[in-house]
This record gives C-alpha cells, structure tokens and sequence, in this order.
C-alpha cells in the first residue's frame, strides 16, 4: 500500500468522522434537529424525485382537480391538479430538485468570491480594504431585490443568470464578515507563528486563519440557503425565474395567484414547501448557533 493511498484513507476516516461528530453534536439541539430533519426530507425528495413522482410534472391531464381525486388512469392526484391538468404533487417534488440545485451553487459560489473579497480586505488592510470595502458598500446601497430584478431583466431569465446574480449581490455581504472575521484573528499568536516560518500570505488566511473562523461563516451560509431559496421563489414569482415548463416553486404560484379563491390548494402547496424548506435551514443555523455556543 502506497503512501498516497494511507493519506487518502485517513482524510476518508476523517470526514467520517467528522459528520459523525457533527450529527452527534446536533442532537443536542432539538430545533436543530427539526430543521436538519426538514432539510435532509427536501434533499431525499430531490434525490429521488424521478422514483417519487407519481406523473410527469409537465403532463396535461385532469383540469382542477381536488386534492385526493382519481385519475384518468387509476391512481389518485393527492395534490390535486392545476389549471393545466398537471400533477401538484409532482410538479413540487420536482422543483425541489431545482431549488435545491441552483440555491446551494449559488451559494457556494456567493462564498467563494465573498471568503476570498473578506480575507484580503481584512489581512492587507490598507488601500485593497479601501477598494474591496468600497466595492461592497456601493452593490449593498440597493436593494437586493431590485439588484436581482435588473440583473435579470438585463441579461435574461436563465438557470445561470440566478447564479450571477445571487453570486453578485450576496459575495458583498459574506465579504463584510470576512472581513471582520479576519481583522479579529489576524493578530493570533498562530498566525505570528506561521509568519516566523516564512509562510505565504495565502495560506496563512486560507489554512491558519479561516478554519478558524468556521462557525459563525456555517451558520450564516445556512441562513443564507434560506436567503436563496426565498429569492428563487420571488423570482419565479415574478415571471423572472427558470423559464417554462421547468417545474419552478415560485412559478406555480405566479400561475395559480389569480385562482386563489376557486382552487387555493394549487398556490397553497408551493406556498407551504417554500416556506418549510426555509424554516428548515433557519432551524438547522440556530441549532448549529446554540451547540458552538455551548461549546
């Protein structure tokens, strides 16, 4: 057995045990519990969508439709349908998949220009912090709303453009504590050790200081999964989401607002599977906030 094989099977046990760790931590906290439940129910639903769904999501079948009807073909629309003949039930398990697709990339891509904006900025100091810091004040003077509705409208409703603009207008604020992050762990006894070997400025914020900074930045990250998921929602509400027939949350309200008194459970259940999937990433961020606390 080579080295490289030995390193790699040691971070594989690693992980695992961290995750391990991490559950085993979180059961200390029955609100986290209950959003890590509701997060991990939209994820199994994504994952298995294809398995779960009972119809296509863009078959036209019975029109109006109440929930616990029988099909045309013997089985039961638990949903309900919409104006279109289309299965609710499968139409929101998947467009679970597309929220929990384009909401966890733009996040991370959001971080990734944050996290690299904030460590700079907070350990040159100096004129990179005076041009970052400037950057960031003048994308968070508008709001974030209107942000994501020019940018939209400018470059056009595509499953990418959400990507830019959720990256554009949330990188701002992940670089602002980042930042403050960084300026409060700059001045560690472990970064002055890691200046004395010679150590380059990139791995001192990267590997010596930003694990350090881990939990405030894991549960702002959960919260703004959250933030993302209620913005693919209006988006798609707006008519400025993923373009027809793409199974979209906030599209199947947009659709059915207007039959709200005649038929309420077509805009009542996206309603209510946005709304749980936020909660749950708000629930799981202050359940990983109460554990670091007690800690």
């Amino acid at each position: 057995m080579t080295a490289e094989t030995v390193n790699a099977s040691v971070r594989r046990q690693g992980r695992v045990r961290g995750i391990v760790t991490a559950i085993g931590l979180m059961r200390e906290s029955i609100v986290g519990m209950i959003g890590l439940s509701l997060v991990v129910f939209w994820v199994v639903v994504a994952l298995f969508a294809p398995l779960l769904a009972p119809y296509s999501p863009v078959a036209n079948q019975v029109s109006f439709a109440v929930p616990g009807a029988m099909a045309p073909d013997g089985g039961t629309f638990w949903l309900g349908t919409d104006h279109l003949g289309r299965d609710i039930l499968s139409r929101v398990i998947w467009g679970s998949r597309t929220v929990l697709t384009y909401a966890p990339i733009a996040t991370a891509l959001a971080y990734a220009v944050g996290i690299v904006m904030g460590a700079m900025a907070g350990y040159y100091r100096g004129w990179v912090d005076s041009v970052m810091s400037g950057f960031a004040n003048v994308i968070l003077s508008f709001p974030i709303l209107v942000l994501y509705v020019v940018i939209i409208s400018t470059f056009g409703a595509s499953g990418l453009n959400i990507l830019f603009a959720v990256t554009f207008a949330s990188a701002p604020g992940i670089m602002r504590i980042v930042r403050g992050l960084v300026l409060d762990l700059r001045n560690r006894d472990y970064v002055a050790a890691a200046q004395t070997r010679g150590e380059s400025s990139f791995y001192i914020m990267f590997v010596e200081i930003l694990p350090n900074a881990r939990g405030p930045l894991i549960v702002d990250a959960c919260l703004r999964l959250g933030y993302t998921t209620i913005t693919i929602g209006v988006l798609g509400f707006l008519g400025l989401g993923l373009p027809p027939p793409d199974p979209d949350w906030g599209g199947m309200i947009n659709e059915t607002r207007n039959l709200l008194m005649l038929a309420p459970h077509m805009t009542i259940v996206p309603c209510l599977a946005i709304s749980s999937l936020v909660l749950g990433f708000n629930l799981l961020a202050d359940g990983i906030r109460e554990v670091s606390l007690r800690d």
